[in-house]
């Protein structure tokens, strides 16, 4: 059973240690930018890719530092993500990250990990996370693409609209809820 509660972080308000600067590491910058392009990050690692120097070279919010792992990178950060092929200094970071309160993801160690990065379909404002408890990445991503594909391109007009109607409604909570729940059952194609 899957138990995992998502939530949608707005990482630019945190700071995000990512130790890797290889194959793994690239992965897990992109997917944090792709999804949160402002967002606050140090990555350490003794080597640091090209990629990774790409990627960073147009973005200040990203510090990027050519030094092995010590825990008091963690000084300061709110999530960390060990991303190296180095099993025992990813067990290492997770240790130090735990010691200080700090919620850590260990690439392909789920045991690790206190939040997995999983696949996310976006369309404008529209943002649906996928998981499967870190079982099979790969099944989420083709979940993701099969919603990527049947969610139509103007989904953020509906949104927009509704957001619009939503700011007209008066009386209590309740009586807005209800009133948009209304409007938008037509969206539930319910098989009698």
């Amino acid at each position: 059973m899957n138990t995992l509660y998502p939530i949608f972080l707005k990482t630019e308000n945190f700071h995000i240690l990512i130790v890797g600067g290889g194959i793994v590491g690239t992965e897990k910058l992109s997917f944090i930018l792709k999804n949160s392009p402002e967002s606050n990050i140090t990555l350490v690692a003794k080597e640091i890719s090209p990629e990774i120097r790409s990627i960073v070279d147009r973005r200040p919010s990203i510090v990027l530092i050519e030094k092995a792992f010590e825990s008091s990178d963690l000084e300061n950060k709110q999530l960390a993500i060990a991303a190296t092929a180095d099993k025992a200094l990813n067990e290492r970071i997770y240790r130090a990250a735990k010691a200080k309160s700090i919620l850590i993801n260990v690439a392909d160690t789920p045991e690790l990990c206190d939040f997995y990065l999983g696949s996310i379909v976006t369309k404008g404002d529209l943002k649906i996370a996928i998981s499967t408890n870190g079982k099979s990445p790969t099944l989420s991503k083709r979940i993701r693409e099969f919603f990527e594909d049947i969610l139509p391109d103007n989904i953020n007009d509906l949104i927009l609209n509704l957001n619009e109607y939503r700011k007209t409604l008066k009386g209590n909570f309740e009586e807005k809820v209800d009133a948009l729940n209304e409007i938008t059952k037509s969206f539930k194609n319910k098989k009698e």
